[in-house]
């Protein structure tokens, strides 16, 4: 399906969601994707969101991906070599240059999908959110269940003592950041390129979307493993799948969306 001109939509017969396509409008996504949308919404009490950089770049967090995002940036390095760990550790001055300048959006504030998802799971009817995102929006939005498959900016340790830094911390740091309190190096708990998973943050979100009676994957080109084969656990038929561009998970969807998420998650009411 040429996802530039079609949207998979659903009508409900008494039983099942059955699939067919529908051209979608100039002016953006159609109705009957937003109302099929907003319906399987309705009709579910066991939602997982399962988010990607996405996400984010509403909130003005670049993605790594987009024609504007980190990848299709400039640097004496590629990014992915940046971040990666064998880079971390032989050139550990330039990676916190890099990390500093590109990593640490501080100032970014949570959008519309970050508050939606947030008072979906004070409704009762979002069980959790997985996402691939370090920057903690979804937190500062209000949500309480999130899986952070690739760490946070905002936890950062002394690997010699284990002293725990805020984010500000690293920021206001100077080179390379040691411990104030014994001058070990402090590392992000992020996830580098070279570096695996959690095992039991991955456990718990194999769990939540194997559990899920619908799963929202959004902002993901659903391109990075193992957090992308997440997708094959779900056991659903309220598979939805919205992100600007294709993805090679498109034809696996109950419901494709191509459009922004605040586009979206703006029209749920809750």
């Amino acid at each position: 399906m040429n996802g530039r001109n079609k949207a998979m939509c659903y009508t409900k017969d008494i039983h099942s969601y059955r699939k067919f396509s529908r051209n979608q409008s100039k002016e953006g996504i159609s109705m009957s994707s937003i109302e099929t949308f907003l319906q399987m919404v309705k009709e579910s009490d066991h939602i997982v969101f399962f988010g990607g950089a996405g996400v984010s770049t509403e909130s003005g967090i670049p993605d790594f991906r987009s024609v504007d995002g980190l990848y299709n940036q400039k640097y004496d390095y590629p990014p992915e070599t940046i971040l990666s760990h064998s880079f971390y550790v032989n050139h550990t001055e330039e990676f916190y240059r890099f990390y500093r300048d590109k990593m640490l959006c501080l100032t970014a504030k949570p959008n519309t999908t970050h508050y939606k998802l947030a008072e979906l799971e004070k409704a009762g009817k979002l069980k959790a959110v997985v996402t691939q995102n370090i920057d903690g929006l979804h937190q500062a939005a209000g949500s309480k269940n999130v899986l952070e498959l690739h760490g946070s900016v905002h936890r950062n340790y002394c690997r010699k003592c284990g002293k725990e830094f805020d984010a500000e911390y690293i920021l206001n740091s100077k080179g390379v950041p040691v411990c104030d309190s014994c001058g070990g190096q402090i590392k992000p708990d992020v996830v580098l390129y070279e570096e695996g998973l959690d095992q039991q943050t991955l456990e718990d979100a194999v769990r939540c979307i194997r559990h899920a009676d619908m799963l929202i994957i959004g902002g993901t080109s659903l391109a990075v493993y193992p957090a992308a084969g997440l997708i094959d656990y779900y056991r659903g038929n309220k598979l939805v799948l919205i992100n600007k561009s294709t993805t090679p998970m498109d034809s696996r969807a109950d419901l494709l969306i191509q459009a922004g998420l605040g586009e979206v998650f703006g029209q749920v009411m809750v």
